[in-house]
């Protein structure tokens, strides 16, 4: 299906899916996190993306942002069937997508810091050279894309050298993307500003959008600006509810910050692509849908 034009749509993504499998009684403890659901509970992936559609979204994120093969490995599964499980991410979300009669699906394409299953996607640094990174992201990348989905979603990427890698592949690959950076006020997770963030994206045919996800809602429209200012392209958005991971714990802590008329200011910015991360469940995606309007 062929995505609407994002010069004037506002789309609404989802939520957080694993928030959503862990409110549906999941233990996703273990490193492959939710992904550990494409091979022991598949139905259930489909039953939270069929959710969050009804609940008003219009993009589905595939169970595949901390797929690893490593991450596999560890639970002894070998590669083929590895690459048989990332691609049934996509197929599953394509799955719930036909069965609500229309939507997009975007592959989520987690950061390296995701597979290490101890918080580093908020960290980033993480001591790997550009060409190392672009080794890591390489394979994995071409089996989503294999699979068939409308975009990739190049999400929750840290810092900037991940960017770079990452950007070389899309060139590759060939699907359209929307690259986000995790932030922490007005720089990446490692502490770069985030005009060099996003300029790494700005020049790249295949990114039809560019923004921030997985950061506090108070972070985000000084974002959405600094992000249309330096690329002109349209802008995806989907913050957490505003608590913050402890990696070394595994939990959430604090409390959400979500706040009225947040949403419409986002779009007035540059928000084409809005939508929620951790945290965030189908009733906030509706509130968010009833906000695009």
């Amino acid at each position: 299906m062929k995505l609407p034009s994002l010069s004037d749509a506002v789309l609404v993504s989802d939520g957080g899916l694993a928030t959503e499998l862990e409110a549906r009684g999941h233990d996703l403890s273990d490193d492959l996190w939710s992904a550990r659901l494409l091979a022991d509970a598949p139905d259930e992936i489909v039953a939270v993306h069929t959710a969050f559609f009804r609940a008003g979204a219009a993009v589905a994120t595939s169970a595949t942002y901390q797929a690893s093969f490593e991450g596999f490995a560890a639970r002894g599964i070998e590669r083929p069937a590895a690459q048989a499980l990332m691609r049934r991410g996509v197929e599953l979300a394509r799955e719930a997508r036909d069965a609500v009669g229309d939507g997009w699906v975007a592959a989520s394409i987690g950061p390296y810091g995701a597979s290490l299953a101890n918080g580093e996607e908020y960290v980033g640094r993480y001591g790997l050279t550009v060409a190392q990174l672009r080794d890591w992201h390489r394979p994995r990348m071409e089996v989503i894309a294999d699979a068939g989905p409308d975009l990739l979603a190049v999400e929750t990427l840290p810092d900037v050298d991940e960017a770079a890698a990452v950007v070389d592949l899309l060139r590759d690959v060939g699907l359209p993307a929307w690259v986000s950076f995790t932030i922490a006020g007005d720089t990446t997770r490692a502490g770069q500003p985030l005009a060099e963030a996003f300029a790494v994206v700005a020049d790249v045919p295949e990114v039809i959008a560019v923004g921030v996800n997985c950061c506090a809602p108070g972070d985000v429209l000084p974002a959405v600006r600094r992000a249309r200012e330096v690329t002109g392209k349209p802008v995806v958005v989907y913050p957490n509810s505003g608590e913050v991971w402890d990696g070394p714990r595994r939990v959430w802590t604090g409390s959400s910050s979500w706040q009225p008329g947040l949403v419409p200011q986002w779009v007035a910015a540059g928000a084409r692509i809005v939508g929620g991360c951790c945290r965030v469940r189908p009733s906030d995606i509706t509130r968010i849908a009833d906000d695009v309007g």
